[in-house]
């Protein structure tokens, strides 16, 4: 329904849409006897700024009663008309207050809403001891405008969508034209649009109706908390997505060697950053088979370990009255718990939690011939490793729980028959025409530049074949190889 241009009957419609006692109305006449209403959100309005520049001009207005001519009197620089009362009413709800007045055909929004947002820090889930420090924030607009800080480029494209019935969430849509392929902006665009949820608290419910596996174990949308990472990401090629009420940010599309890359390796010299990738990787691989093997061990293939291993592991097993899989899963689940508790805990409880779970508990459950000091230093060490990579821990986290059941029940066979059908599924996956484990398969030897091994700066001037950008070249003059 449109505005009719009549005063008292637009805000009785507007009332009927928004009739919470929170959405206020607030009336004046001009000096020269014109009737003006302000429909607000009072919590979300910063009603100061809203007199110093809409009310105070219009009282003194003496010009012609145009939606023109009145917008040249507001003060606010974000103003803007629409004629649709439902747009305005979703305009009301966002913080925007709306101006109407008699013989107007159209509401006037104006931006004077009050933001609440907390400061700018470093992200406490990708700390860096080089590179930039700052990181996302809950609010899109102050979001947007730290991507711009970084790409001061005409080509940077943000595009504003609403997503969800009745939360109305904004979502950014942040690309650069000429290098980002179309039909995958596109496509992150069309799903989007074809959302019909009710709300949208946080970006993770995004990645539900983008993924083209939406219940798949892998994830196969890339999050990140730092600008610099979002920019670097956006400038190879890739869509990023910045959610409303969230600070962590999507970008599409995804590969998995994303996560074992750090934004330090890039400020760091190139043998550091391979050093340290084989290392998050060696980790992960680690902490997920150390815990399976060891039990399938103990239970089928006793030859795995060295003569004087195994009579060490003999006389630290041998009052244990648990089998070897079970005690292990004792001890894991005994961790995932602790775990649990220690983030959920006040934070000076927590630390004290973690203490006496990581000393007491386990100490006390050795001498009292629960479990065996061995079990509980692989699963220490597993559970290390599985930090190494946080982005992937809670995939990894259940793989590792399921390899633990299959050494339990099948053994060693069990293992690597489990582990050639998740070698099949990551190969057989992609999402936005790129595979999920590329530049490895399929095999792009350039892009492998920038993958476990990485080369310095002056032999990445092409961007990665693997996002598919329309214009490769990033650093001109390269030198000839």
């Amino acid at each position: 329904m449109n505005i009719t241009g009549k005063l008292e009957k637009d805000l009785k419609e507007l009332k009927k849409i928004l009739p919470a006692e929170d959405i206020l109305t607030f009336d004046f006449v001009s000096s020269e006897g014109l009737s003006f209403a302000l429909v607000f959100t009072d919590p979300l309005t910063d009603k100061e700024l809203l007199g110093e520049q809409v009310v105070y001009p219009l009282l003194h207005y003496a010009g012609e009663a145009t939606v023109e001519e009145v917008k040249k009197r507001i003060a606010s620089p974000e103003r803007r008309t629409e004629k649709e009362l439902e747009k305005l009413s979703e305009e009301i709800l966002a913080g925007n207050p709306v101006l109407l007045f008699e013989g107007a055909e159209e509401g006037i929004v104006v931006g004077t809403k009050k933001v609440f947002v907390r400061s700018i820090a470093e992200p406490s889930t990708d700390i860096a001891l080089k590179g930039p420090r700052e990181g996302f924030i809950e609010d899109v607009k102050i979001n947007t405008s730290l991507v711009r800080r970084r790409l001061k480029s005409p080509d940077l494209r943000i595009e504003f969508l609403s997503v969800g019935r009745r939360s109305n969430t904004f979502v950014a849509v942040c690309y650069l034209e000429g290098i980002s392929v179309q039909s995958v902006v596109d496509e992150v665009k069309q799903k989007l649009q074809e959302i019909d949820i009710d709300f949208i608290p946080d970006s993770s419910y995004l990645t539900h109706f983008l993924s083209s596996r939406p219940y798949s174990l892998l994830k196969q949308i890339g999050t990140t908390e730092k600008p610099d990472i979002f920019c670097a990401k956006i400038a190879e090629g890739r869509v990023g997505l910045l959610v409303d009420g969230t600070p962590i940010a999507l970008t599409v599309p995804y590969l998995l060697l994303e996560d074992f890359q750090s934004s330090e390796d890039y400020f760091v010299p190139p043998y550091r950053a391979t050093f340290t990738r084989m290392v998050r990787i060696l980790a992960l691989i680690v902490a997920i088979y150390l815990p399976a093997f060891y039990v399938a061990a103990q239970l089928f293939k006793l030859q795995l370990f060295p003569m004087r291993l195994l009579l060490s592991i003999a006389g630290a097993i041998q009052d244990i009255p648990f089998s070897p899989s079970l005690e292990m899963l004792l001890v894991l689940f005994v961790l995932e718990v602790l775990n649990e508790a220690s983030i959920r805990m006040p934070k000076y409880v927590g630390m004290a939690l973690s203490i006496v779970g990581a000393l007491v508990l386990g100490e006390t459950a050795v001498l009292a011939g629960f479990v065996s000091t061995p079990a509980i230093i692989i699963i220490a060490f597993s559970a290390i490793g599985l930090y190494a990579v946080p982005n992937l821990i809670e995939v990894t986290s259940v793989v590792r729980l399921v390899m633990l059941l299959i050494a339990g029940s099948v053994g060693t066979y069990g293992i690597i028959l489990a582990s050639a059908f998740i070698l099949l599924y990551l190969v057989t996956t992609e999402n936005y025409e790129t595979p999920l484990l590329a530049p490895f398969s399929p095999m792009i030897g350039r892009d492998l530049r920038d993958s476990v091994i990485k080369y310095n700066l002056g032999s990445l001037h092409k961007r990665p074949r693997t996002i598919g950008s329309q214009n490769r070249t990033r650093l001109k003059h390269a030198p000839k190889e």
